[in-house]
């Protein structure tokens, strides 16, 4: 059925209750999809096709004989390859582990199997993700499906390439400075940051431990908000391994909580300048939320240049340093693109212990202003990035015209702790997506989602890339 790989994922479940189709059905239609277009993609790094039709197998005959039914039964997902599952490889990019295999599942990878999904394979990235666009030395580049003379972004390139073109019903990424909601953005998908300990960042590489936990966070992808909220239930909840893990239950969001909320469009001087076609989507999406029953109006946010030094500083500064540190004497082994990380990210001195702790106690009584800041509007509106796609090989870290400029719109987020979603909502003159960003406050994914699914209803149908 050549229709499987656009469906949402409830119209996949409900068509599985229903057995107006089979898992199997859907496994091989996405299988055939995959096959079809990772030459041309270079999405994935592992597609376990045999594993795949194992598990579809038995969650057909679950629905023959009346078994109760997970979530997420019968659905095909894949997952960045950064994520542990047990018995694939899980390299994130880098020939330095490149025979890495894990034997146990990351605690999202159990909750999505116990849900019913099926795993299909695991998607390409960065370097040990540390650039926007996915590339590196193991498998090469992985290419965007409305045109692959152009990036899929990064470090989830893989992923939204994937789920763009059908290849997977969705999936989960991880997102450090922007690492889903660009990639989703670039492809014309949906992706959600989570709140730090949302969903568990347990069996994730690199490891965030202390001062960086709450850096780095993983979260779901797929083509519709619909999508993102039936893979974030299943995903969410605590987890021992997370340090920023917290028992916040998910919570049923009523349209008439929506009815007249103030939405902000973020201005700031900080955030730089977005093409004309970037700010028209913005415009779009404020027009249509207003026409949906919010009141929308500008909102200045202070601090976010303070947010964006100091989101460099750990992001770039401090793992820079203990990148070099741990690749001692392995550096002839590293990705051209790495290696402009390490370049940019070290060219100063190590940061000293006094340096850390001053930045650590500035970002959280930073993180307070913000939120205070946001106590009337609870979303935010702005652009993902400056711009869509580029061309495969134009993005670096060139202070001046690179990511740290480009990506500004996505990456203070990260320092404040804050969830946001990708929404795709227009095309480009040249035919690549433009996503908008709903930015919220921590621990209100659920507002967001909610606000995200209003935003497509008067949108209209998503769009894919015609593959």
């Amino acid at each position: 059925m050549s229709t499987f790989p656009y469906l949402k994922i409830s119209e996949l479940t409900n068509g599985v209750r229903n057995k107006t189709f089979s898992p199997v059905e859907i496994v091989e239609a996405h299988l055939r999809r995959a096959e079809r277009w990772q030459p041309q993609l270079g999405a994935f790094v592992h597609i376990d096709a045999a594993a795949a039709m194992i598990r579809a197998r038995e969650a057909e005959q679950a629905v023959m004989r009346g078994d109760s039914l997970g979530p997420l039964h019968g659905v095909p997902l894949s997952i960045k390859s950064c994520i542990d599952v047990a018995g694939w490889r899980c390299p994130v990019g880098s020939a330095l582990r490149e025979a890495y295999v894990p034997m146990h599942d990351a605690p999202l990878v159990a909750r999505l199997k116990a849900a019913g999904a099926i795993l299909i394979g695991n998607t390409n990235t960065p370097e040990y993700l540390m650039a926007y666009e996915t590339d590196n030395l193991l498998f090469g580049k992985t290419s965007n499906p409305w045109n692959l003379a152009y990036s899929s972004g990064g470090s989830s390139g893989g992923e939204a390439a994937a789920i763009a073109a059908g290849c997977s019903a969705g999936g989960v990424g991880s997102d450090g400075g922007g690492s889903i909601r660009v990639p989703a953005h670039f492809c014309g998908i949906c992706g959600l940051k989570p709140t730090p300990g949302r969903i568990p960042s347990t069996g994730h590489f690199p490891p965030g431990y202390g001062a960086f936990s709450w850096l780095g966070v993983v979260g779901p992808m797929g083509r519709t908000v619909a999508d993102l909220r039936a893979l974030f239930e299943v995903m969410a909840g605590p987890d021992a391994g997370d340090p920023h893990s917290a028992p916040v239950p998910v919570r049923n969001i009523q349209g008439k909580e929506l009815r007249g909320m103030r939405i902000g469009v973020l201005e700031s001087a900080g955030l730089g300048l977005a093409t004309t076609e970037t700010f028209e989507a913005v415009q779009r999406a404020a027009k249509l939320l207003g026409e949906n029953h919010f009141v929308v109006e500008p909102l200045r946010l202070d601090g976010l240049e303070q947010a964006l030094e100091l989101w460099w500083f750990f992001f770039g500064n401090v793992v820079g340093h203990l990148f070099r540190k741990s690749l001692a004497g392995q550096e002839e082994a590293l990705s051209p693109m790495f290696r402009e990380y390490l370049s940019s990210s070290i060219a100063g001195d190590p940061a000293t212990l006094e340096q850390f702790l001053k930045a650590s106690a500035e970002r959280g009584m930073l993180r307070a202003e913000l939120v205070r800041q946001l106590r009337d509007v609870p979303v935010l509106l702005s652009p993902v990035s400056a711009a869509p796609a580029f061309r495969h090989g134009e993005g670096n870290w060139k202070r001046g015209t690179g990511y740290r400029e480009t990506m500004r719109h996505s990456q203070w987020l990260n320092l404040a702790g804050f969830p946001g979603i990708s929404v795709p909502l227009g095309v480009s003159s040249e035919g690549l997506p433009i996503g908008v960003q709903l930015i919220g406050r921590p621990h209100e994914e659920e507002l967001l989602l909610a606000v995200g699914e209003a935003l497509e209803e008067k949108r209209g149908p998503w769009q894919g890339p015609g593959l």
